[in-house]
């Protein structure tokens, strides 16, 4: 992404200053939004071709297994793909132009920077001391380090997440993401700034301080094995149907599975308004963590899963600038917040 160089402000009138600063704004917007239309090719993001080619496959099989005495169909099955309900449902066109305005938006300052400077000044406080010529990656010890590292984010985002939802202000703010009506895939990216603020912090404080501390105690900085440039645990969280998790499709895995990994249908109940689902499922990767602190639930059928927010915490979010401006002023007009939230 190309941006124009800065030219001393005493160089030309404050009328050129201006449009020289609008150009170089609109440049960067457009990359951006080239780079958001371009998420469908890159193996860093969830809605990356392949993770759809597996999740619609995956889809396919529910399907199968939900027609089997009507006889299924390519017509039922994109009708089944692509419900009108949804697609009728003003709540599902927000979510494809809060995906655009979101990412172009509020990721330029949040992904573009915040991220790296929490990691680089946590590894400033903890100097990564790493041997000349040795490998990144040289053993067993350095992929278990690694692992431990991803376990222990995925810990820090089960208490982000808990977190956003018993603190009164975080709630505010993390209630945009619960108040889809419908979900699909482009869902899972209406998220609050203040969100992507707060997992920016933590999984970067996580990760900054494990990759210092490797270099402390092991002498180099371990790597996860990837498959296409990806970290293998995440290259398997995304393929094995993470765009379920966003959508009317319920896929949960058999028996004990279900609280080893993390299926769609887990993060389907934790978009659930019903009332035995509210505040359950708050792990991303290991559902382990709802198992240990008592938050997990996982219906055998999604008969009662309603998304949405409950009709004690009703508000609307029917546009962009809503979704980004009305917890602001939820929480200027709010003399007393209730704690907990009221749900």
């Amino acid at each position: 992404m190309l941006v124009k160089p800065l030219i001393p402000p005493g160089s030309i009138s404050l009328y050129e200053q201006i449009i020289l600063y609008a150009d170089n704004l609109i440049h960067l917007a457009w990359g951006r939004f080239v780079t958001t239309a371009s998420y469908v090719a890159s193996v860093d993001q969830r809605i990356y071709w392949l993770y759809l080619l597996t999740s619609t496959l995956l889809a396919g099989y529910v399907y199968l297994r939900t027609t089997q005495n009507s006889g299924p169909s390519a017509r039922g099955f994109a009708q089944f793909l692509f419900p009108r309900q949804i697609w009728h449902n003003p709540s599902a066109w927000l979510d494809v132009r809060y995906f655009f305005f979101h990412q172009i938006v509020a990721r330029i300052y949040i992904y573009g920077g915040f991220l790296t400077l929490v990691i680089h000044l946590t590894q400033t406080f903890i100097p990564i001391q790493t041997s000349p010529g040795t490998p990144l990656n040289p053993g067993w010890t350095g992929v278990l380090f690694i692992f431990v590292l991803v376990v222990l984010n995925d810990l820090m985002s089960y208490g982000i997440h808990y977190l956003q939802h018993k603190i009164p202000v975080l709630w505010e703010f993390h209630k945009v993401h619960h108040s889809l009506e419908v979900m699909h895939p482009l869902s899972n990216y209406r998220e609050h700034p203040v969100d992507n603020l707060a997992y920016a912090v933590g999984t970067g404080m996580v990760y900054g301080s494990g990759y210092a501390l490797s270099g402390w105690w092991l002498g180099y900085r371990p790597e996860m094995p990837q498959v296409l440039g990806l970290g293998v645990l995440m290259f398997a969280f995304n393929i094995l149907g993470y765009n379920l998790r966003h959508s009317h499709v319920w896929l949960r895995w058999p028996g004990a599975w279900a609280t080893v990994f993390a299926s769609p249908a887990h993060h389907q109940v934790h978009h659930s308004c019903h009332p035995d689902h509210v505040d359950k499922n708050f792990a991303f990767m290991f559902p382990a963590w709802d198992v240990i602190f008592n938050t997990y639930c996982m219906p055998q059928t999604n008969r009662d899963i309603r998304f949405g927010l409950s009709t004690n915490d009703k508000v609307e979010y029917s546009s962009c600038l809503q979704l980004y401006f009305r917890p602001f002023a939820q929480l200027m007009t709010r003399r007393r917040i209730p704690f907990p939230p009221q749900r």
